[in-house]
Parts: structure tokens; C-alpha cells; sequence
């Protein structure tokens, strides 16, 4: 575990280069894909179609977030993983089933029709996993709650804390401290199962309170310091790590 915590800060300065260039947040003009030939791509879902293509905060840190983060886990994994680009798609779109692993930043604005709800429930159960990120309070958190419940109603979000083998599974975290970015609320880490059997399949992850996607994107720059840095990264490593081998 020594040479992994040497190599993540290593990637981290790496970064830069691996991106080939650092862009700030920026709404997206158009939608992005890249082909799929089995390589791992960052793969970010777009909601609220019918309110304009920018609506919401889902293009939040993009696409240097995305970027960076593609680097490092190609850097770090040997997971063969796109850096010619990433996805932007919408729940409704079967390309999602190309992808074992879908990113959501500020769900606290989601909005979900039948059609993606449905096709959302289809994908978890049939082996995907959804990570949300970047959103705080309780409103946000209630429409979380309630837009899942559209695609299953009867499945339930439980908090996780460190003792979940998803910390270990490739970087062994030994303490969950990743405060948020900006704001002074306590962060929190949920997730739902399927069939609600804590141990069997991930099916979710909610980071609440809490804005991973922020430090990914600002690493470059160091905007947050080393270690709560670093960590971002390494959980979300183990994240894919930990969906890829489960």
C-alpha cells in the first residue's frame, strides 16, 4: 500500500500532461461521446432535457473533472480506460448499458420521466452502478430520494462508513476525510443494494455533502491541498475498482 499512496501523488502531478489541457467548469454545447471498443470511459448522465440542454447542475466541473480523473484511473489501474474523450448521455439512451459505471453530479436538481426511470431501473438491475456526487442539504438529498424511487420504489439508500470493503479494495483508506470543498457541512457516504442486502450488489453510491468532482477538477492547480486531494481520488478509484470486480 506504501508504493500505491507514492503513486497516486505522482499521477496527481501527472495529470497536466495525461489531460493534455486543463479547462475550468464549463456547460458543454454539445452532447459528447466517445465510440465503444471495451475501453472504460467516463460516462456523465445529462438530466433535464425538456428545460434546455444546460439545465441543472449536471455539467458541474466538467469536463476537466472527467479528464483528470480518466487519467489517474488509467495511470494507476490496469483498467484500459478512453482519454481521447468521455460520454455525456441521458438515462433514456441504451448506450448507458455500455457502460458498467454512470456519474451524476447535482442531483439535488435531477428530474426523471417514465422513460428514463424505467430504463435507469433496467440498467442497476441488470449490473450497473450509479454514483451521485456533488450535492448538499436535506432538499437536495429528498429529491435524490425521490427521483430514485421512480426507477425503485422499493429499494432504500443506507449510509457506509469506512469498515465497507469498498475503502480497501485497491487503496486500503484508513479514515474518511474528505471534507467538502467549499462549503461546512458533514460529509456523508450512502449506498444502495440491490435487493436492499447490504451484502450483495452495489448498486448506488451518494456522496452527500460532499464534492469529489470539485477536487478532481482543481487538482491540477492544488486549489484544495494534497491530502483531502489525494483522497478524492483514491475513493474514487476504489469506486470503479470495487464496481469493476463486483
Amino acid at each position: 500500500m506504501r508504493l500505491k499512496r507514492l503513486v497516486v501523488f505522482a499521477a496527481v502531478a501527472l495529470v497536466p500532461i495525461a489531460a493534455t489541457a486543463q479547462f475550468r467548469s464549463r456547460a458543454p454545447r454539445a452532447e459528447a461521446s466517445v465510440a465503444y471498443n471495451s475501453h472504460f470511459a467516463f460516462t456523465r448522465i445529462r438530466y433535464n432535457r425538456g428545460l434546455g440542454f444546460n439545465s441543472g447542475g449536471w455539467w458541474h466541473d466538467y469536463p476537466t473533472a472527467d479528464q483528470n480523473f480518466s487519467a489517474i484511473l488509467d495511470y494507476i489501474t490496469n483498467m484500459r480506460v478512453h482519454l481521447d474523450g468521455s460520454n455525456i448521455l441521458d438515462l433514456d439512451d441504451p448506450r448507458i448499458f455500455e457502460n458498467p459505471v454512470i456519474y451524476m453530479s447535482e442531483p439535488g436538481y435531477w428530474a426523471s420521466n417514465d422513460a428514463e426511470a424505467r430504463n435507469l431501473r433496467n440498467y442497476l438491475l441488470k449490473g450497473g452502478l450509479i454514483i451521485f456526487d456533488d450535492f448538499e442539504g436535506p432538499v437536495h438529498w429528498a429529491n435524490l430520494v425521490a427521483q430514485m424511487r421512480r426507477a425503485l420504489p422499493d429499494h432504500r439508500f443506507v449510509p457506509i462508513d469506512i469498515t465497507h470493503d469498498i475503502f480497501h479494495v485497491f487503496f486500503d483508506i484508513k479514515v474518511l476525510n474528505v471534507p467538502h470543498p467549499t462549503m461546512n457541512v458533514p460529509p456523508g457516504y450512502f449506498a444502495m443494494f440491490e435487493n436492499n442486502d447490504p451484502s450483495g450488489r452495489l448498486i448506488a453510491l451518494a456522496n452527500w455533502n460532499n464534492d469529489l468532482g470539485d477536487y478532481w477538477e482543481w487538482s491540477a492547480e492544488g486549489l484544495y491541498g494534497d491530502d483531502p486531494t489525494n483522497d478524492a481520488y483514491r475513493i474514487g478509484v476504489n469506486y470503479m475498482v470495487y464496481a469493476m470486480t463486483h
